[in-house]
């Protein structure tokens, strides 16, 4: 949690913990997270403050196909904005138009905001759910699925001698 007023001078740099890592883990469905670093810059600005830095993990996700765990790397920009709910602009019932920026505004209530749950969601955001891992190839073949191009069999060589028909 960070205090709105006065707005920390210098980075906020939050790790987590053993027991956050391990949260977050279960929360994301991970084998685990092994560290998570992100250093945060802070700017008042008209409206809203403006969270800028970076976000640094190292995970072990699932493979997508064979479900063993392996080694990522996560390393993501962090660029937030924190709204307080009495300065979003009334919205009107018709047709509302989003700029890209508006999709990473996060409200908040009150003289605090919460950075740990915004640098939380950019994890979740960046671990790609169709990751596969180097098992992945050993999984399908045993699945007896094969990639395109790779059949072999009476019915795969019709289908090559129509091709070159």
């Amino acid at each position: 949690m960070v205090k709105v007023r006065p707005l920390p001078a210098g980075p906020v740099v939050i790790e987590a913990t053993e027991p956050e890592r391990s949260a977050l883990a279960a929360r994301f469905a991970l084998g685990a997270v092994e560290s998570l670093r992100a250093e945060v810059a802070l700017e008042q600005k008209p409206r809203a403050i403006r969270a800028t830095g970076r976000l640094v993990a190292r995970i072990m996700q699932p493979c997508a196909i064979s479900g063993e765990d392996f080694p990522v790397h996560i390393d993501e920009p962090v660029d937030l904005r924190f709204i307080e709910d009495n300065q979003r602009p009334p919205t009107e019932a018709e047709e509302i138009e989003l700029e890209a920026d508006d999709c990473d505004e996060i409200e908040f209530s009150g003289d605090m905001f919460d950075l740990g749950e915004a640098v939380a969601q950019t994890l979740g955001l960046a671990i790609d759910p169709y990751a596969e891992g180097p098992g992945a190839d050993a999984a399908r073949k045993a699945a007896g699925i094969v990639a395109e191009g790779e059949q072999d069999g009476p019915l795969a060589a019709l289908l090559a001698g129509l091709k070159r028909e």
